[in-house]
């Protein structure tokens, strides 16, 4: 990896976090169209620092409550019933499917899940599921012949049921193509959430994870079983994400608290079909730099 594709994967990084589109997808896609070599599973782990310290920027306050109140309540039984105590653990349990299955699909999410039709699948399914997430969401206090919620519920009502549902939909996204946001945020809709706080769940939630994929591929490169990664461009990719990540998030929920998520729908389900389209033509070969990242 050279220095302009350490830039642009980082941009594309920083824009593609944290809407519903799948980074990883994106920085799999995107170098198999230009014909560079896939930048691999450790370069998206260790990128995504950059995109989740904008996340610890955005929400420095909210998160400097809950670390704050959570680890007084480990010795101070006053704070065992705060909000911001509640929402520590249920982060926690939150983490924890993830956590495991990263570690027993290190394999596969280093190999096979990087094949790009099972990436134009991903799309194009959850792309769906989240349109139909979405409308769900739009139908709250209609009456008819389905019942829905008549009030959609906020960060103040989630509990540990739907804590750990949340947990098990975002462990989706260790397939490229699925999307972190795209799976928490239709999850939440799906249990009654509004949009904002489905997002702002999401993003909160993904923080202990994230970091800690990111910790874990530098600790396997530094002992030589993670391969090689371009520290340079891959630092470049990092703070470029960085900046772009920040701004992505003040637009993105500023977005959802007026408009729906079909643009993203509508973009997921066209970019899964031509995926298939230049596959299935021999435009593109599926495992297309693969190799060269594997190895």
């Amino acid at each position: 990896m050279n220095w302009l594709q350490g830039g642009v994967l980082g941009l594309i990084q920083g824009l593609t976090e944290f809407l519903p589109v799948s980074s990883s997808a994106h920085l799999r896609i995107v170098p198999a169209f230009l014909g560079w070599d896939d930048p691999g599973a450790a370069f998206t782990a260790v990128s995504q620092i950059g995109t989740e310290t904008a996340v610890l920027l955005y929400f420095r306050k909210d998160i400097a409550k809950i670390v704050s109140s959570w680890t007084r309540s480990l010795t101070n039984p006053k704070f065992r019933g705060t909000q911001e105590t509640r929402m520590g653990w249920l982060i926690i349990l939150g983490s924890i499917p993830i956590s495991v299955l990263g570690v027993t699909l290190k394999d596969s999410i280093e190999g096979p899940f990087r094949d790009l039709r099972l990436i134009a699948m991903t799309l194009i399914v959850l792309g769906l599921v989240l349109g139909i997430a979405d409308w769900y969401a739009s139908q709250a206090g209609k009456r008819g012949k389905h019942a829905f919620p008549r009030r959609r519920k906020t960060v103040e009502d989630l509990n540990v049921r739907d804590g750990l549902i949340y947990g098990l939909a975002q462990s989706m996204a260790l397939i490229p193509g699925v999307s972190r946001s795209g799976a928490t945020v239709s999850g939440g809709l799906f249990l009654g959430y509004t949009r904002e706080a489905a997002a702002r769940y999401s993003f909160l939630l993904a923080i202990p994870a994230v970091l800690l994929s990111g910790l874990f591929q530098l600790v396997s490169v530094a002992d030589g079983s993670g391969g090689e990664i371009a520290w340079g461009p891959t630092i470049l990719a990092t703070v470029i994400a960085f900046v772009v990540g920040y701004s992505a998030i003040a637009w993105f929920l500023r977005y959802i608290t007026t408009k729906s998520f079909a643009p993203f729908v509508i973009y997921r389900v066209a970019l899964g079909l031509l995926l298939l389209a230049l596959i299935a033509s021999g435009h593109l070969d599926a495992e297309a730099g693969a190799e060269a990242a594997s190895g």
